[in-house]
């Protein structure tokens, strides 16, 4: 019972404490860890914790105390035999000591060798129409099969290496009864009772046989304490900043006006790696629209991370409404942001919990975000109105109404700043014309921040941001740049246009 409620009691806290780490990861952590490696100590390490150890330490425990009893027994009546005895320990615990560095290896190797497995699989499984609309069910096999094979090479090592062990210690233990056997069959009648021999030949077989069981057991155990190590090597990951910040936190209506300041800000994803902002100093004005516009890698993207602070800025600083975001706390900070991201998502739940997942508005408001998102008349079709069901990653509802769910969160929520990561890249025209009319309607007030890829979202913009290897080559009102053939605005509309046209162009002639 003991033994139960103390592995229960660390299992829970290890859970817990590498649950929150995390959790509490920065994004640079997701972006160099695949999914499968987490899962993988979530599942496989923690269901060793939970219930391998705590039978590993009990077994051991158990046939300790046997050799222990045994030992006491046998000093009492028959002590010579512990001449044969302590070499054989001496032996046995030389080949643990022989085994356990490769086995602990082998062990880690294993674990290593199981995660790309299960990120394989998960990929298969999320991609299975593609996979099949392609003809590469055979190559996925395959990959399967090759880290499968990856993934069996250690395990049949492990296997390996254990019989290695066992055999080396039953022959040993096998030898020196048999010596034991014919010393004391030997000896001259008289100089040792019967009765003390038969004593001694049937103490010293158990004790032969608990002798390699103790050593089995605590190679056993080694090899599975191999699971608490990788889970506290996720205990230990680098945490984000505070969430909340005591001394120093905002005022409730923070930010009234939405201006956001950049002052020479550069920004790094990790140390080792070259900036990907150099040097940026801008001021977005609070109630304008402004568009970020740029080629792949330029730096739109680090830009809105930065305001959300997923990256922490090498040097510089962004203010809101003249207080630097950095010295404030996260959660102070992103509750009083709001973007509407490139992929929408939603989670397996009710509608109800989608738009309003902290249970902060009336259903009155909600519906009034319905219907501004022209989402209301589709919901109050289903059966369970705001209950209706909503299965995993949002499937049951189009790409483009997952989106305008996306927009009615941001209606609810009625941030003075927005973000727009490249919003209405993966919807229709027409849902991009709703989602930019009910912007427009509803977000004159606060400061719109647009990355697009279409330079037609961002011409009705107050204000063109573009961005060139992480520096700002332009900043105006779309009108000025395009006065201005020589921008490169102009010049990246006039490349727009021109493949626009071009593409419509073939598609007539075929």
């Amino acid at each position: 019972m003991l033994l139960v409620t103390a592995g229960y009691k660390t299992a829970t806290m290890l859970f817990n404490k590498m649950h929150f780490c995390i959790f509490r990861a920065p994004m640079s952590f997701f972006d160099s860890t695949p999914s499968g490696r987490i899962i993988n100590r979530a599942s496989t390490d923690q269901s060793a914790v939970d219930t391998d150890i705590p039978y590993q330490i009990g077994s051991f425990a158990f046939s300790m105390i046997q050799l222990l009893g045994i030992i006491a027994v046998m000093s009492q009546v028959a002590w010579q035999v512990f001449i044969v005895f302590i070499p054989v320990i001496a032996i046995s615990i030389w080949y643990q000591q022989y085994y356990l560095p490769s086995a602990r290896e082998l062990s880690r190797l294993v674990g290593v060798c199981k995660a790309p497995i299960i990120q394989h699989f998960a990929e298969t499984i999320s991609g299975t129409s593609t996979i099949r609309s392609f003809d590469q069910q055979r190559r996925f096999q395959e990959t399967n099969m090759k880290l499968t094979d990856g993934y069996s090479r250690p395990k049949f090592n492990i296997a390996g290496a254990m019989e290695w062990l066992c055999f080396r210690l039953d022959m040993l233990s096998s030898i020196t009864f048999a010596f034991s056997l014919i010393f004391l069959i030997s000896i001259p009648q008289g100089i040792i009772d019967p009765g003390i021999a038969g004593l001694a030949v049937t103490y010293g077989l158990n004790l032969n046989m608990i002798q390699v069981w103790v050593i089995w057991n605590l190679c056993n155990l080694e090899n599975k304490i191999i699971s608490v190590e990788r889970i506290l090597q996720y205990t230990s990951v680098p945490s984000e900043p505070l969430l909340v910040v005591e001394n120093n936190q905002p005022d409730p209506s923070w930010p009234s006006y939405g201006e956001v300041d950049v002052q020479d800000l550069q920004v790094r994803y990790a140390p080792h790696l070259p900036l990907v902002l150099r040097g940026l100093t801008c001021t977005f004005r609070g109630g304008l629209k402004t568009g970020i516009v740029g080629r792949t890698g330029s730096g739109k993207s680090t830009l809105i991370q930065t305001l959300f602070r997923l990256v922490e800025p090498t040097a510089g600083r962004v203010m809101i409404d003249s207080i630097d975001i950095s010295l404030i706390g996260l959660h102070e900070l992103r509750s009083r942001l709001s973007i509407i991201p490139q992929d929408p998502t939603m989670f397996e739940g009710t509608v109800r919990n989608n738009l309003d997942p902290l249970e902060e508005y009336t259903d009155e408001q909600i519906w009034e975000a319905l219907d501004k998102c022209q989402l209301g008349d589709e919901v109050r079709k289903k059966e369970g109105k705001l209950d209706s069901t909503v299965s995993e990653d949002g499937e049951n509802w189009s790409m483009g109404q997952r989106q305008l769910v996306c927009l009615g969160r941001v209606l609810l929520k009625k941030s003075k700043v927005l973000v727009l990561d490249e919003a209405t890249a993966s919807v229709d025209t027409a849902t991009d014309n709703l989602i930019q009319q009910t912007l427009r309607q509803h977000f004159s007030e606060s400061t719109v921040i647009t990355i697009a890829h279409r330079i037609t979202s961002v011409i009705d913009s107050d204000m063109v941001l573009l961005l060139s290897q992480g520096l700002i080559e332009e900043y105006d009102s779309p009108a000025k740049l395009l006065e201005d053939k020589s921008s490169s605005f102009a010049q990246l509309v006039a490349e727009y246009t021109m493949r626009a046209s071009s593409s419509f162009e073939k598609s007539v002639e075929h």
